[in-house]
């Protein structure tokens, strides 16, 4: 595996760091995770300056060195022209690294059909430092592991009153009619790029966005579920399981409004 640290590139599948490393002891890194489209950094989809954005601003708000970023571009170009998905990660020294990765193998069958997600028992998975991308992803990690022995592809993550706050990769959508909604971003869960991106889209397009808590009255009457993030673009949720309650399943008659979603990253694709 070919990456780049600290102004270097290496070819190997193994990265040194010292033993006393705060990211290597405690996660304290941040990181963005970006899908590359047509091989170019610079696509309107990959999103290159919302990334950046994101990471100089947590870099601000933790007061933490810079990288050199016209380094770290040059090679994000280089990585842009061999993967569809990169990974950039930032210590607290100033160091960076930048990895490349293939798209997930079944990520076309998860759109075109849909997943099965399950519900986390109320507050026992949610997120450390949420508002920041913080390399400690231990919570969603194990919310992640846990679905999958559940036969579940997705969690979904809450708080402790049990409100939906996010899914274990990406951003809650659900949809009523004409109406989607999305839960609000309150500090307990991350906003993601492709979240920010596809509301401002929609609100462009005269849609309209309701963003509130999604207590159990807001869920039940949902027509349609959906969660985004950079590199699966929009995946449907069909039904989602609990330890604690029916199934939650959604119909399929309502598809036209997934569709209306889709349509953003394939206009754009064009």
């Amino acid at each position: 595996m070919r990456y780049w640290f600290d102004g270097q590139w290496f070819d190997q599948d193994f990265i040194q760091l010292p033993l006393t490393e705060p990211g290597l002891l405690y996660g304290a890194t941040i990181f963005t995770t970006l899908r590359v489209y047509d091989c170019n950094l610079f696509h309107p989809l990959t999103h290159w300056s919302s990334h950046g954005d994101r990471l100089r601003q947590h870099l601000a708000d933790l007061a933490w060195p810079s990288p050199h970023w016209p380094s770290l571009t040059e090679a994000a170009i280089d990585l842009a022209q061999h993967f569809p998905v990169l990974r950039i990660t930032l210590f607290p020294t100033g160091q960076a690294w930048l990895m490349g990765r293939s798209l997930p193998a079944d990520l076309a069958q998860r759109q075109r059909q849909g997943i099965t997600a399950w519900l986390t028992p109320p507050g026992q998975f949610q997120r450390s430092l949420a508002t920041w991308k913080t390399g400690n992803y231990f919570a969603p990690w194990l919310a992640q592991k846990a679905a999958e022995c559940q036969q579940s592809q997705e969690a979904i993550l809450t708080n402790a009153k049990g409100h939906w706050l996010e899914t274990s990769t990406g951003n809650l959508w659900g949809w009523r009619e004409n109406i989607f909604f999305t839960p609000a971003l309150t500090g307990e869960q991350l906003g993601g790029i492709a979240h920010q991106h596809l509301s401002q889209w929609i609100e462009d397009q005269g849609g309209t966005i309701c963003r509130q808590a999604w207590t159990p009255s807001v869920i039940k009457d949902l027509q349609g579920l959906a969660y985004s993030n950079s590199v699966a673009e929009i995946i449907a949720i069909n039904s989602v399981h609990a330890d604690f309650q029916e199934p939650l399943r959604f119909s399929s008659a309502y598809a036209h409004q997934y569709e209306y979603l889709t349509s953003y990253f394939r206009i754009l694709q064009s």
